[in-house]
């Protein structure tokens, strides 16, 4: 067993919670969930994963805090659980280890050197059951893994990254997953959700009342996530409203290849890179028109 403490937030996460707790396979020692007051079986079902952790020397304990973003959520349980193992992970509901990056994680990570204080794990994402692999999706590098105190959360209303106070990263080769396996009705409602808080996150970063690039600039998140979010903010919003999301779903799904991900590819592909964009630039179309800001977002209500 690892000496790990795995944090995962949650609300109404009954269908994916266990999938994602047995897919570490007995080797993480302590799992945290942070519920922002579930109204499905999450409480009832954290009960019993407890019990059969404890039977192979593991634990799960369970915590419900109001939600106010993810970051401040996720910063909670960092901070207020009383994390002592040397090693803590970020996981959602929804994700998966895969059994060769529970082997890994198991085989590499108590073997690490002193100055590596994180690990940057790859990330495949499945939709309607089916690995998006093209379209410029795969692999996603995520920092999920540091030194308990070593990584914090960015304070961001969107597009939250980890990132590490001091020392070195390294990336493992397995494969993380994301597979969430509720409906497309949720995934839309999650996507509308979305949309409010990256309006939100713009109109903040255009007023400056946000210092966005201060933390992934000024501290180690990974490389990816630093070149992406400058493309971003410097290049795709440099585009005209609108045009930019149609420019934005040719280049994932014709240029980068999309299309090779077949039926399951053309919904996820048109929804995320087309209708998800367009939606975003409607909403800051509405609010300029009328001179509007973007109330705070709650938690998801889906």
């Amino acid at each position: 067993m690892v000496d790990l403490t795995v944090v995962i937030l949650t609300k109404n996460e009954e269908k994916n919670l266990r999938k994602c707790i047995e897919s570490f396979r007995g080797i993480a020692r302590r799992f945290v969930i942070v519920d922002s007051f579930s109204t499905d079986g999450t409480e009832t079902l954290c009960s019993e994963l407890n019990q059969e952790l404890q039977k192979i020397g593991s634990s799960l304990d369970f915590y419900q805090n109001k939600w106010v973003d993810y970051a401040t959520q996720l910063n909670w349980g960092l901070t207020q659980t009383n994390i002592t193992t040397q090693w803590s992970m970020r996981m959602d509901a929804d994700e998966e280890l895969m059994e060769d990056l529970v082997e890994e994680i198991k085989s590499k990570l108590p073997e690490l050197s002193a100055k590596i204080n994180g690990v940057i794990l790859r990330r495949r994402v499945y939709f309607m059951g089916r690995w998006i692999k093209h379209g410029g999706r795969y692999p996603e590098l995520l920092l999920r893994i540091f030194r308990t105190g070593k990584a914090m959360c960015e304070q961001k209303v969107m597009d939250e990254h980890m990132i590490l106070f001091e020392g070195q990263t390294v990336e493992f080769k397995k494969d993380l997953i994301d597979n969430n396996t509720k409906n497309l009705e949720w995934w839309t409602n999650k996507h509308n959700w979305y949309s409010n808080r990256e309006v939100l996150d713009r109109q903040l970063t255009v007023e400056k009342t946000l210092n966005e690039q201060s933390l992934l600039e000024n501290n180690q998140s990974t490389k990816q996530a630093k070149v992406k979010r400058i493309v971003k903010n410097s290049g795709y919003y440099g585009l005209p409203k609108f045009f930019r999301a149609h420019i934005y779903f040719i280049y994932r799904y014709y240029i980068k290849l999309g299309f090779l991900d077949g039926p399951e590819g053309k919904i996820f592909h048109f929804l995320q890179a087309y209708w998800y964009r367009f939606l975003v630039d409607a909403k800051m179309y509405e609010c300029e028109k009328f001179d509007r800001k973007m109330d705070s977002q709650g938690d998801l209500k889906a």
